[in-house]
């Protein structure tokens, strides 16, 4: 069965099941209160901006999303029909082309994606050359709406997770996934209040 979170009252009724199996997260639910979801579209465009958002800043990224939108590049046919040039034009490297290209090549049935299991959905999406596994969880949580995703990948959830179970080192990906099997079926909760719980931390340091 494929459970979502679709709005607040779903998610806080996730948050307070979760409490019962893992009471740790008390005190930073007590302190943010219930995450934003930030859901998202999702689709072929979501993806592509994933691709050109990868290692740039924020502002970078924007700045050349902006240009694509404003050429209506942001889709797979007007794309399919431009030049490597074209693109080169509007910001995009040699190897982000050939990421875009391939989510194009791969044609996603983007609205079968949400009725597929969570691990056929991250075998689709990691199909695609330049997509891994954490481009694949964070489409599973913010596009898909998934109730049981950890993003295991995320370094933000490591440090986290490292500071909410007192670990003595960051966790790795197995790791994190073993540690956190029994945080089941309410994992997408856990990933935003520990996304939450990073930026806590990270005041504190900039402090």
């Amino acid at each position: 069965m494929i459970t979502t979170i679709n709005n607040p009252e779903e998610l806080t009724t996730h948050i307070e099941k979760l409490l019962l199996i893992e009471p740790r997260f008390l005190p930073i639910y007590t302190r943010v209160g219930v995450p934003t979801l930030r859901r998202q579209r999702g689709g072929f465009s979501q993806l592509m901006r994933a691709i050109v958002g990868q290692q740039l800043s924020t502002a970078s990224a924007n700045s050349i999303w902006e240009r694509l939108e404003k050429s209506e590049l942001t889709s797979a046919t007007p794309i399919t029909q431009s030049s490597d040039e074209t693109l080169r034009a509007h910001g995009l490297s040699k190897q982000k082309i050939r990421y875009v290209r391939s989510l194009i090549e791969h044609d996603i049935d983007f609205n079968a994606l949400k009725k597929l299991p969570d691990e056929e959905v991250i075998k689709t999406l990691t199909a695609v050359t330049g997509i891994g596994n954490w481009t694949a969880e964070m489409y599973m949580l913010f596009s898909l709406g998934r109730a049981d995703m950890l993003a295991i990948d995320d370094l933000a959830v490591k440090v986290a997770t490292m500071d909410l179970l007192e670990l003595a080192a960051r966790p790795t990906p197995k790791q994190l996934k073993s540690l956190t099997n029994h945080w089941s079926p309410h994992r997408s909760a856990a990933s935003l209040l520990l996304w939450e719980h990073y930026g806590w931390l990270k005041s504190r340091l900039d402090n």
